[in-house]
């Protein structure tokens, strides 16, 4: 199984450091690094290591071990999640606002489920999804992920607060052919969009 691999900018944002930084400590050794081109990619299993301190548990700035969800039925979401994912063809999930996953992922992108049971990978995915659960914005847009592929997502609110995020992912970026994604057109990829927040809306 090939390596995750991760990005300046995503060192930087885990870590919390600029980016003069992470150069300076990958070339002085610090950072487990490798240069690829101009660029630096840094092994996703180094930086995780590095974010639990003495071996002991996850620093801080990770996701924090889960009280007892009570924001929404688990089961409600997980079922209107599946059918929705496979309507418009693309990978769901519900987490809690520190981004711990609360249903399956479903109809999960083969990239996905190749990482089946890894914890390290979802160890991962928790951080990011930590990261887009902190971003309000007025509609949902797809961006791009550490995994590399496009995610978008939208809040779940309850009364005046917020309980959850739904995410919908595993597409590929435009020009991005790999087998291992899905792929939509410029249509289906604004109706995933649209669809998100009436998604939330019915879980709120």
């Amino acid at each position: 199984m090939a390596a995750v691999m991760l990005t300046a900018q995503q060192v930087q944002n885990l870590l919390d450091i600029d980016a003069s930084t992470v150069y300076r400590m990958a070339q002085d050794g610090r950072l487990a690094a490798i240069r690829i081109g101009r660029q630096w990619r840094f092994p996703a299993d180094a930086i995780e290591r590095l974010l639990v301190p003495n071996g002991g548990a996850p620093a801080s700035s990770g996701p924090q071990p889960a009280a007892p969800y009570t924001g929404l039925p688990i089961e409600l979401t997980t079922a209107v999640l599946d059918t929705v994912a496979h309507a418009l063809g693309v990978m769901m999930v519900a987490t809690d606002l520190e981004g711990r996953a609360i249903t399956p992922i479903i109809n999960p992108a083969p990239v996905v489920a190749k990482h089946e049971g890894d914890t390290s990978f979802t160890d991962l995915c928790a951080l990011e999804w930590r990261g887009f659960a902190a971003e309000t914005h007025l509609a949902p847009r797809f961006v791009l992920g550490r995994h590399g592929f496009l995610c978008a997502h939208s809040l779940v609110r309850r009364g005046t607060g917020l309980v959850a995020m739904v995410l919908a992912g595993g597409l590929a970026p435009e020009g991005d052919d790999d087998p291992d994604l899905y792929h939509l057109d410029a249509a289906d990829r604004r109706r995933v969009l649209d669809t998100l927040p009436r998604t939330a809306a019915v879980l709120s």
